[in-house]
């Protein structure tokens, strides 16, 4: 009876650690980047998405504001039930992957006042959901018709592969494979399906983009955004994209309660 007892608590005690995926951990614990619950380092350190997590992203910046409060469950799932038909984004975007991938990059969201993290963040995700619509597509439509290379110093290209947009920012042309997998540990020379293959990769991807191309902008309003992401779509070039992420962005902005701010288009 003694033994039993024994082996009764230490399953009691070891099954926090592994029976929760997806997480909905009890208090005190930590949902690993694997979506398990526990309390050492594999659970609370890198990747941790929920509870008492060591790491230091993505918890926010000196303003206050923590990016995974604001891209919520309930915010993130609420895109892409909106996409349309049976498509592969469905299952291949998640809140998770995109948590996970801002471990790398923590200055996402948590510069400036408050209000300007919430209008970085509604900014980002109104890119991403007109460029992938609502999270839909993985790749550029038609874009294996499509290259994208440009062969220059340091930046070759790889002839059996293609450089066409994937990802939540559509990222195209061989030297943004090439930079993005240096800074991502990928090889976007050689390997740039990864970034439509894995999940976490292609947000990293996305969010080195935003931060190498993107944010410092982003002060002057959305517009400057647009500009930065597409510019053939500013002057006139294409005035209904120009309406869609516009649309997106003030949508977002008023699921976070914060005023979208001017200069708004290209």
């Amino acid at each position: 009876m003694k033994t039993f007892l024994i082996f009764l608590t230490a399953i009691l005690i070891a099954a926090p650690l592994v029976s929760a995926q997806n997480c909905n951990c009890a208090a005190g614990l930590c949902c690993s980047k694997h979506g398990y619950c526990g309390t050492t380092s594999d659970y609370c350190g890198e990747g941790c998405q929920a509870g008492p997590c060591t790491n230091t992203a993505p918890t926010g910046g000196g303003n206050g504001v923590s990016v995974a409060d604001i891209v919520t469950d309930d915010f993130f799932n609420g895109i892409i039930s909106q996409a349309t038909g049976d498509c592969d984004g469905k299952n291949f975007y998640t809140r998770s992957a995109f948590l996970n991938a801002l471990q790398s990059y923590s200055s996402f969201g948590t510069s400036g006042s408050a209000d300007d993290s919430k209008r970085e963040i509604a900014a980002f995700f109104a890119h991403a959901t007109h460029e992938t619509g609502y999270f839909c597509h993985k790749e550029e439509t038609n874009g294996r018709d499509k290259n994208y290379c440009e062969s220059k110093a340091g930046y070759p290209c790889n002839a059996n592969v293609k450089y066409f947009g994937r990802g939540p920012l559509q990222l195209t042309w061989n030297y943004n494979y090439i930079d993005a997998g240096k800074s991502n540990e990928f090889d976007g020379l050689n390997n740039p399906d990864i970034v439509a293959s894995d999940a976490v990769v292609s947000f990293r991807t996305a969010l080195w983009y935003w931060k190498v191309k993107v944010q410092s902008v982003t002060t002057q309003g959305f517009g400057a955004t647009i500009r930065a992401i597409n510019s053939i779509e500013c002057n006139g070039g294409s005035p209904d994209a120009v309406n869609s992420r516009v649309s997106l962005y003030n949508s977002y902005c008023s699921k976070f309660g914060v005023a979208p701010g001017d200069n708004q288009r290209c």
